[in-house]
């Protein structure tokens, strides 16, 4: 009982934790280039250079819907991305938004759809729109409208075959993106006598043996000194090992909990949560360092390291002091480290797109919009102008800039998707609790075959009774 307690107790700490990720991250990802105020002229010619890769094609209605916790069209006085200037300026395009919660997106979607009040469009981001968006009839195929055997979409066609049921595809997917990088303090790591991560990265040496000797070496809890912090630790360790626990193969959902690749990574989770590695977040109302603000102990030379999305310091000065000082070039990232029997660094990521509703009104809206969004990435214009604002706006320095390079290539390279969020609410809640498992704090943790002992039957449950629907979808 005393540690389902704290399992439920750290469970919704990572619930409202993904909450608050989800909303800085999916403005980051898909609309970035929205939240600056204007296109230089260099950048307009690109965007018009765009206009011709577009089919021509007159769209008898030029709105589409979204739904979404967040607006994708630009704030006042903002420029649009990309994406929505090709949609605008090529068919006259216009998208209409309704604005809903984290929380209650679904239960508004379920609605607008039994009322036949569907809107067009839903973003995919967030990892838990599939499979339980088909299951439930909230989102259709969309091969009827974007032809993932063309040119445009070729690419991506291998992930989106990721997300199929019946050779039918319920994603569009723009690109894959890095779910995590590991953060640290530069000054931190040279104070500490450490090889910079960066450079033991290029040298192919940042591995699992040299990121646990940093971990022992830093920690000392007299000092209020832990290695670990942060929400997301455990699953990006864990995915390191390149192996999702939830997966879909051949359109069924399957577990890998008896992986003996996740049993090795696991258990070394497990060794350094039984040295104390990790901030006792159970002392602290399961909030990390601090109040819980994104990137806390960095900054002040506390903590060692903070696995999270790259999009925490995609932010003004203001937001991202805590990590340390960005105009010093204090603050860096790299991968997470990979298994050092391995010469490959596998990356936990997401899915950059979008889903079509059940019924929507504008398919063939949606599809032309999806077309802008695709070339728009395809392009320099994005990055360009993305990186424009990070070097001017955040501050970020060519080193940083060139690592996020990097790691957006390798997403695309050895993409590790989980998708426990998008199978079922029950799911879900297992998962949470298996994912911390091994290195919740408070003296609670349990070995990987422990948990694997304790969970595995109501896992296999839960995803033979979605394989039962999913097998019942025509």
């Amino acid at each position: 009982m005393k540690l389902a307690k704290r399992l439920l107790a750290g469970s919704l700490a990572l619930i409202m934790a993904a909450a608050m990720a989800s909303c800085d991250k999916s403005e980051g990802d898909s609309s970035s280039a929205a939240k600056i105020s204007k296109l230089n002229a260099k950048q307009e010619e690109m965007v018009k250079g765009l206009l011709d890769k577009l089919p021509d094609i007159e769209l008898e209605n030029k709105t589409i819907k979204w739904l979404a916790h967040y607006d994708i069209n630009p704030a006042d006085g903002k420029a649009a991305s990309p994406a929505l200037s090709l949609f605008q300026q090529k068919y006259g395009g216009k998208i209409e938004a309704k604005v809903t919660t984290f929380e209650t997106r679904y239960d508004d979607l379920a609605t607008a759809v039994m009322s036949g009040q569907s809107p067009d469009f839903f973003p995919a981001d967030d990892m838990d729109t599939f499979p339980k968006g088909a299951i439930k009839q909230q989102f259709e195929p969309i091969d009827d409208y974007i032809d993932y055997n063309s040119e445009l979409w070729a690419d991506t066609k291998d992930i989106a075959d990721q997300f199929s049921i019946n050779g039918k595809h319920y994603i569009a997917v723009i690109q894959p993106t890095p779910s995590y990088a590991c953060f640290y303090n530069k000054t931190t790591i040279e104070d500490e006598g450490f090889e910079q991560p960066a450079d033991l990265f290029a040298e192919g040496k940042w591995d699992w043996d040299v990121f646990e000797k940093m971990c022992l070496d830093f920690t000392d809890a007299e000092e209020d000194k832990y290695a670990l912090d942060g929400y997301w630790y455990n699953n990006a360790i864990s995915e390191s090992c390149g192996v999702p626990l939830i997966t879909m193969e051949d359109g069924k959902v399957v577990q890998n909990m008896s992986s003996p690749e996740i049993e090795k990574i696991q258990s070394r989770m497990y060794d350094l949560q039984k040295n104390e590695v990790v901030f006792p977040r159970c002392d602290n109302n399961w909030n990390t360092r601090g109040n819980g603000e994104n990137g806390d102990g960095l900054g002040s030379h506390k903590t060692l390291f903070i696995p999270i999305g790259i999009w925490a310091i995609e932010e003004p000065l203001n937001k991202t002091k805590l990590f340390g000082d960005m105009e010093a070039g204090e603050i860096m990232f790299v991968p997470m480290p990979k298994n050092p029997a391995s010469d490959t660094y596998y990356i936990s990521a997401r899915i950059n797109g979008y889903n079509l509703c059940y019924k929507a009104p504008n398919p063939e809206g949606f599809a032309a919009y999806m077309t802008c969004v695709k070339t728009a990435a395809d392009s320099d214009i994005s990055s360009e102008i993305f990186e424009e604002q990070l070097r001017d706006d955040y501050k970020w320095n060519d080193e940083m800039i060139a690592m996020r390079k990097k790691i957006y290539e390798m997403t695309k390279e050895n993409p590790v998707f989980d998708i426990h969020d998008g199978v079922s609410s029950d799911l879900k809640t297992i998962m949470n609790d298996v994912n911390q498992a091994t290195m919740i704090t408070g003296g609670d943790s349990m070995t990987w075959t422990e948990c694997r002992t304790s969970n595995e039957g109501s896992v296999k449950y839960l995803i033979n009774e979605a394989n039962d629907q999913l097998a019942a979808l025509k």
